[in-house]
């Protein structure tokens, strides 16, 4: 029979708060009363539905700054181990998703996960165009892959910067520029 094996509501609920809390499955599954293979299974249902919901209701999003940005992980294992990687799955390796924030509100106008290259960036930027109500002011990070996915999705609609990120320390001349000066420090009468 369907549904014989579903979760309680109230398990349900443990379950999904704990995960979006961020319990791994194991403790969840620990805590709940329930097996590991059901708590990913919820997890997924729980995903489905989301993504389900997200693309149906994120539309006409009436934003006025957007940001862009792609968040490295892995499958599995890291790219440079997949080939000496026990029991590597298929599509194990490198992942990346892609997010386009409203910078005032906060709200995901939308993801993608996979890979880092033009292709991804053409196919997150069409769904991010396609998701926003009126002309925005756009900022990305240096990925070179923004640049033509940028204008293959808005055309001349919209305002674009690429934010060039430098983790390099400051030049020591600017470094002492800006330093405040020592206090003195004051003698203790004792």
């Amino acid at each position: 029979m369907p549904g014989m094996n579903k979760l309680p509501t109230a398990k349900r609920i443990q379950s999904l708060s704990m995960l979006c809390e961020g319990s791994s499955i194991n403790s969840v599954a620990h805590v709940a009363d329930v097996s590991p293979n059901s708590v990913s299974k919820l997890l997924m249902e729980a995903g489905k539905a989301c993504e389900v919901f997200h693309d149906r209701e994120v539309r006409n999003v009436r934003s006025r700054r957007v940001q862009c940005d792609e968040i490295w992980s892995f499958v599995h294992a890291k790219q440079k181990n997949v080939a000496t990687a026990k029991a590597a799955p298929k599509g194990a390796g490198d992942c990346w998703t892609w997010t386009a924030l409203d910078a005032d509100s906060m709200l995901i106008i939308n993801f993608l996960v996979g890979g880092w290259d033009a292709d991804y960036a053409n196919e997150f930027m069409q769904d991010a165009a396609s998701r926003l109500a009126r002309r925005v002011q756009l900022t990305t990070d240096g990925h070179k892959a923004y640049l033509d996915a940028v204008e293959g999705a808005f055309g001349a609609d919209i305002d674009y910067a690429m934010l060039a990120k430098s983790s390099m320390a400051p030049h020591p001349a600017r470094r002492a520029a800006t330093a405040q000066p020592n206090a003195r420090a004051s003698k203790n009468p004792r």
